[in-house]
C-alpha cells in the first residue's frame, strides 16, 4: 500500500558556547553535561537499539556549531568524564542510603545503571559524541544538518548582509570539518526568518530550512497547500513549516504529554532536597545547591505534594502517548490526503533537549513512536525534508513572511525592554568588523591573528541565547556578563590593532579561552557585490 502522507521529525540540538578553562566548577558548563547525560546519550542508545531490532526509521537532527565545538573539545570531554564519575559515586551512595526504602532504592539503582551506561557509551565513541551522530548518519537513519555559527538571530542582522553570511558560512564550515560533507539543510536560529535570508543559504548550497507555521501561512502569494508542503523561495531554497498541532502535543507541559502526572518531576532533585553535609561534595564547591540529575518523584499534581516515581508506570504511559500521537497524525494525514493532489508532509520540529532533560521519558516515547510507525501501520512514512524534495521536486514559489517560533511569533523575545540595549554595541562592532575586513586585505601574521579573534568575539556576542536568557530572566547576570565580555574583548582588540600596540599575552589568553572555530578566516566579513544567483519568479 502506498503511504498517504509523511512525517518529518526534526530535532534541533543547540547549547550556547560555554567553556571556562579558568573555572573548574562553572555552573553553566553543567548545561552541556546534563544534556549529554539526559538527552544525547539516551537518544543515541534509542537509535542504536532500534537499528539492532531491524526497525527502519529516518529523522532529521540539527547540531549547532557551538554544540559541535563543545562536544569535540578535549577540556570539556575530560571534565564531563569526571562529572560522570561523580554521579556514579553519588548514585552508589544513594543505593546504600535507600537500602531500607524499596521504592527509592529501585530508582537509585536505575540511575546508577544509567550513569554507568553513559560512561560506557561516552568511552565507546572516544569521548566524542559527534562520532556517534556521524555513524548514525552514515548508517542512513539520521540526516544531520546544522545551524548558524553561534545561533545568532538573523532577522535582527538584516542591515548587515556580511554578518548574516558570516554566521551561515562559519556554521557550514564547522559542520564540514566534522562530517566531511556539506549539510543539506540549515536550521535558522529560533526559526527566525526575514524575507531575503534564503539567498545567503542558496549561495552556500543549502537546499532547505524551516519556518514557523505562520511563516508559510502568511507567505506571498498565498500557498496552495497551507503548511503541509514546502514552498520554494525566489532563490530556489525550500522552506518547510512547523506543524502546530503535533508540536503542541509534545511541547506543552500543560496540554501535552510531558505534564502527565505519572512522569518524573523535574523540579525535585536531591541536590536541593537532601541534607547539606551529605550532598555537599556533589554540588558547587562554594555551597550553591544545584541539580544532580537524581530525582525520586513524579509530577503527581499541581500541588507541592509529590509521590514516588514509578519507572514502569511511566514507561507504559509513554507507550500510550506514542500511540496517541500516531493516531492523531493518521487522522491528520487522512484528512489532508483527501484535499491535496500529493501526499502531505507534517513537519514536527522540537528542541532535542526536551527529550530526556526536561521530559525524562521523551527518549522512551520517541522509541515507542518510531517502533509503532514501523510495526503497526502503513499510512504514514517517516521522511526527511531532502527526501521529500527528491520525491516532489516541483513546488510553489512564494516568499515566507517575517516570523520566528518564539512567543508572539516575531522578534519580540529577542528585542524588548530586557535586552534591547545589546543591539547598538553589537551593530557598532559588526560595522567595525566589516570595515577592518575590507581595509586589511593583506595583513601580516599577527594582524591576521587579531582579526580572526575579533571575528570569534563578535560571533560569540551575537548568540541569540544571551538575549533569550535576559528576556526569560533565568541566568540573566551570566547572559549580561557574556555579552559585555565579548564586546569588551572585541573593542580592546580593535584598539590594539588600530594603534599597532598588540598585547600578545592578552591575545593568547583570548585564543585559549574562546577557542571556537580554530580555522576561522576573518575575510568572511569582507563585502561583496557579487551575489551570483538568479531569483525564481514568484
Amino acid at each position: 500500500m502506498t503511504e498517504k502522507g509523511y512525517l518529518a521529525l526534526v530535532l534541533h540540538s543547540h547549547l550556547p558556547y560555554v567553556r571556562h578553562p579558568e573555572d573548574n566548577s562553572a555552573l553553566e558548563e553543567d548545561w552541556l553535561y546534563e544534556a549529554i547525560t539526559e538527552t544525547y546519550i539516551p537518544l543515541i542508545n534509542v537509535f542504536n537499539e532500534l537499528i539492532n531490532q531491524k526497525t527502519t526509521f529516518k529523522l532529521t537532527l540539527s547540531l549547532s556549531p557551538t554544540l559541535i565545538s563543545m562536544l569535540t573539545d578535549n577540556l570539556l570531554q575530560n571534565r564531563y568524564s569526571k562529572y560522570l564519575d561523580n554521579l556514579i559515586e553519588l548514585s552508589e551512595k544513594e543505593i546504600n542510603r535507600t537500602a531500607d526504602q524499596p521504592q527509592f532504592n529501585t530508582i537509585a539503582k536505575m540511575y546508577n545503571n544509567k550513569f554507568k551506561l553513559a560512561k560506557k557509551i561516552f568511552n565507546k565513541y572516544n569521548q566524542n559524541l559527534i562520532n556517534a551522530f556521524k555513524e548514525l548518519q552514515d548508517f542512513g537513519v539520521l540526516e544531520v544538518i546544522t545551524c548558524t555559527a553561534t545561533h545568532g538571530y538573523l532577522p535582527l542582522m538584516n542591515n548587515y548582509p556580511e554578518a548574516i553570511r558570516a554566521q551561515i558560512r562559519v556554521g557550514i564550515q564547522t559542520y564540514q570539518n566534522n562530517f566531511h560533507q556539506k549539510p543539506k539543510g540549515l536550521w535558522l536560529p529560533e526559526c527566525g526568518y526575514h524575507p531575503g535570508i534564503d539567498k545567503y543559504l542558496w549561495q552556500e548550497g543549502i537546499r532547505y530550512f524551516f519556518v514557523d507555521t505562520h511563516g508559510i501561512l502568511n507567505a506571498k502569494p498565498k500557498t496552495y497547500y497551507a503548511n503541509f508542503a514546502p514552498i520554494y523561495c525566489p532563490s530556489g531554497v525550500a522552506a518547510f513549516a512547523r506543524d502546530e498541532e503535533s508540536s503542541k502535543q509534545v511541547w506543552s507541559s500543560n496540554e501535552g504529554y510531558p505534564g502527565d502526572y505519572d512522569y518524573r518531576e523535574f523540579y525535585r532533585d536531591i541536590g536541593f532536597d537532601l541534607d547539606y553535609e551529605y550532598i555537599k561534595n556533589y554540588i558547587h564547591p562554594e555551597g550553591f545547591r544545584k541539580n544532580t540529575g537524581i530525582k525520586y518523584y513524579k509530577i503527581t499534581g499541581n500541588s507541592d505534594y509529590k509521590e514516588v516515581y514509578q519507572p514502569k508506570v511511566a514507561s507504559k504511559k509513554a507507550d500510550i502517548h506514542a500511540a496517541n500521537f500516531l493516531f492523531n497524525r493518521q487522522a491528520q494525514i487522512n484528512h489532508l490526503n483527501n484535499k491535496m493532489d500529493r501526499p502531505p508532509i507534517i513537519v514536527s520540529p522540537y528542541d532535542t533537549e526536551l527529550f530526556g532533560h526536561w521530559w525524562y521519558e521523551g527518549p522512551i516515547w520517541l522509541k515507542y513512536l518510531l517502533k509503532q510507525i514501523y510495526d503497526k501501520q502503513n499510512e504514514i512514512k517517516l521522511i526527511t525534508p531532502s527526501q521529500y524534495l527528491d520525491k516532489y521536486p516541483v513546488n510553489q514559489v512564494a516568499i515566507p513572511s517575517l516570523s520566528s517560533w518564539g512567543a508572539f511569533g516575531y522578534n519580540q523575545v529577542w528585542l524588548d525592554d530586557s535586552n534591547d540595549w545589546i543591539y547598538p554595541p553589537l551593530h557598532r562592532a559588526t560595522e567595525k568588523m566589516i570595515d577592518l575586513a575590507n581595509q586589511l586585505s593583506s595583513p601580516d601574521r599577527l594582524q591576521a591573528q587579531i582579526l580572526n579573534q575579533l571575528a570569534r568575539e563578535l560571533l560569540l556576542a551575537q548568540s541569540s541565547d544571551w538575549a533569550f536568557i535576559m528576556k526569560t530572566n533565568t541566568m540573566k547576570e551570566y547572559a549580561i556578563r557574556r555579552t559585555n565580555e565579548h564586546l569588551e574583548n572585541f573593542n580592546n582588540l580593535v584598539e590594539q590593532l588600530t594603534q599597532n600596540q598588540p598585547d600578545l599575552e592578552y591575545l593568547k589568553e583570548l585564543e585559549e579561552k574562546n577557542n571556537i572555530f580554530p580555522n576561522i578566516n576573518y575575510r568572511i566579513y569582507q563585502s561583496t557585490n557579487n551575489e551570483n544567483y538568479k531569483e525564481v519568479s514568484v
